[in-house]
């Protein structure tokens, strides 16, 4: 990271753990192809063994029910087929529902048609629709449903647990996005009761290009995304990236002792802060369960991409609410399915912290807050 600098975009992407950056270079100084059965081969085949065993326990999985990928993305499309599989026995699921607030490589739906997906309504605190879940549930016989654990963008925690009742109540099999949940929020498999769950590396400080797919029970993707060598037990073919899997479980390993009450504190400190300087603030999800660590916020006649830009020149790391494609700053989709007014939604700024965050880095943050909306009145001023 720069000098001088304050980063507060840790749900995009985590700084690398020390950690990590050990196992990784580790790795590297090995030789072997994991498929080989030579002792080159047999060590990094160990290294990725080990590796799936820190994964599986990092959200109370067995081992034997991780599949690693390149990352969350192609985790969940290789999770998002008809072809599913329950204690051997084929059991193609007939529709996907997925809630309006899903990443991308969620709402493209997998490898449904599109006339199979169907999109479930969220309230306007960003909570999914039970009402509507269950009601989308009585039209299809063999339900898929994919459902964040929590939300990149609002960082509103979904009640994964309720919806995995419901789900399996209608014959269902439910799947979970669950990137922003480990290290942050409590994260095991069995207790929210998903059969599929996606976890991404460098979420965790972990390296980029590498996620994992983790099974529970008797549930099994029986149509591979990548067709090949067999490696991943025929479910993920192409030689293993084992320096990045190595880092992976690396940070996998430290996630488990994170201090998610200091994150919060944090969090409430900055937003105590803004509502001292800014009244008229506009905190999303603010009444339901949120990450301890994301904040998404404006003011009335913000805009994004100028306050992003603002931030940076003042040595501060932010994001948008919005997606960006192609370096077009479009309408967040999770704001608009919350009911958020397009002109309002625009000025969505999101903070999220992490375990370097300090109280130092918050102040510097409102600071920079500060000049932001000093200048953003002024002009209002001027142009009244």
């Amino acid at each position: 990271m720069m000098a001088d600098r304050a980063y507060f975009d840790w749900n995009a992407t985590a700084p690398l753990r020390e950690e990590a950056r050990e196992a990784v270079c580790a790795a590297l100084a090995l030789t072997g192809n994991a498929s080989s059965v030579h002792a080159e081969g047999r060590a990094a085949r160990r290294l990725i063994e080990q590796a799936r065993e820190e994964v599986a326990r990092l959200v109370g999985a067995e081992s034997r029910n991780v599949t690693f990928t390149s990352g969350a993305t192609e985790a969940n499309v290789l999770a998002l087929t008809p072809a599913i599989e329950i204690g051997g026995r084929r059991e193609p699921r007939d529709r996907l529902f997925i809630s309006a607030i899903e990443h991308p490589s969620v709402l493209s739906g997998g490898r449904f048609d599109a006339g199979q997906v169907e999109v479930l309504p969220v309230t306007s605190g960003g909570v999914l629709d039970l009402d509507a879940l269950c009601l989308a549930l009585s039209r299809s016989k063999r339900p898929l449903v994919s459902v964040m654990l929590a939300n990149n963008e609002s960082g509103v925690v979904q009640p994964i647990a309720e919806v995995a009742n419901i789900v399996h109540a209608a014959g269902g099999v439910l799947h979970v996005d669950a990137v922003q949940g480990p290290g942050r929020i409590a994260c095991d498999i069995g207790a929210l009761g998903a059969d599929l769950l996606a976890i991404s590396s460098h979420k965790l400080g972990g390296p980029q290009g590498a996620g994992a797919l983790i099974r529970r029970g008797d549930v099994h993707v029986a149509d591979p995304l990548i067709r090949g060598g067999g490696q991943e037990r025929g479910l993920r073919a192409g030689t293993e990236n084992v320096a990045a899997i190595a880092g992976f479980a690396a940070a996998a390993s430290a996630a488990q002792h994170s201090n998610t009450q200091r994150l919060g504190a944090l969090r409430d400190r900055f937003e105590a802060g803004l509502k001292s300087s800014t009244p008229q603030v506009v905190i999303f999800g603010e009444d339901v369960p949120r990450l301890s660590n994301t904040s998404l916020f404006t003011v009335p006649g913000l805009k994004a991409e100028t306050a992003i830009i603002a931030f940076d020149l003042n040595g501060v790391a932010v994001s948008s609410g919005s997606a960006c494609s192609s370096g077009k700053v479009q309408a967040s989709h999770v704001l608009a399915a919350m009911g958020v007014e397009p002109a309002v939604a625009r000025g969505a700024v999101r903070v999220s912290l992490g375990w370097t965050t300090t109280e130092a880095e918050i102040d510097a943050l409102l600071t920079a807050w500060n000049k932001v909306v000093s200048s953003l009145f002024n002009k209002q001023a001027n142009a009244a």
